[in-house]
């Protein structure tokens, strides 16, 4: 077994253990039908596209492997990475609280929703990766990184963080919690200062990205921001 292959099944077994623990510990039950559901397209979706990695850019997969604060190297970005994982530390666990009190009653076919939007943002993941090897999950610049101005990026320069808004909003919506909601926009800061600080790095050490910011406007949502 090579080393990256038992990195990923570890990385796997804990993930798909923590993620079940921070859904149905606080919900208090296991019969909690959004709960499984949302596990289940988080698995089937994660895991198509770590399989579309492995088999066409393991470069790409070992760079979104390199996760985490430790693995920043602007001490800004590693304060922001800790907000960020706090921040959707609660996106998960506050849904499966609202379940288990009843604070919200949403239909079955907005979880659905919710589910379906997860799929698209993996999809957006899936888009991105297609056409940038360098879309790592840490922010620097490599030796031979060029700019690349097509597919998504042709319509925002951080098409990642785009996808990563529809995970944001159809998590608390497929777990079932409207109250989940009001977490949604302290995302929005956190997603700023990673993208303004992001684009500081960028410009400064990737040749020609000035030029496509001026080409291409928009950082986030198109027609937005």
């Amino acid at each position: 077994m090579t080393t990256m292959t038992s990195y990923l099944v570890r990385s796997s077994i804990f993930g798909i253990a923590a993620l079940l623990a921070l859904v149905f510990i606080p919900a208090g039950t296991f019969r909690y039908w959004q709960g499984w559901a949302f596990v289940s397209v988080w698995i089937v979706a994660s895991g198509a596209y770590t399989a579309y990695l492995v088999t066409y850019d393991p470069a790409l997969l070992k760079r979104r492997t390199e996760a985490g604060v430790s693995h920043e190297k602007e001490p800004a970005q590693k304060i922001i990475i800790l907000f960020l994982f706090a921040a959707f530390i609660a996106l998960l666990v506050l849904p499966p609280l609202d379940f288990r009190f009843g604070w919200s009653n949403i239909p079955w076919y907005v979880s659905v929703l919710g589910d379906a939007l997860i799929a698209v943002s993996y999809y957006i993941f899936y888009l991105v990766s297609k056409v940038n090897t360098y879309a790592a999950a840490n922010v620097r610049v490599e030796e031979g990184q060029k700019v690349i101005s097509t597919g998504m990026y042709g319509f925002v320069r951080h098409p990642m963080y785009f996808g990563t808004l529809f995970l944001i909003v159809g998590t608390p919506l497929a777990l079932g919690s409207w109250w989940s909601l009001l977490l949604v926009p302290l995302f929005l800061p956190i997603l700023y200062f990673r993208i303004v600080y992001e684009e500081k790095v960028l410009a400064r050490d990737l040749q020609g990205y000035t030029e496509y910011m001026r080409k291409v406007r928009y950082r986030l949502v198109p027609n937005i921001w």
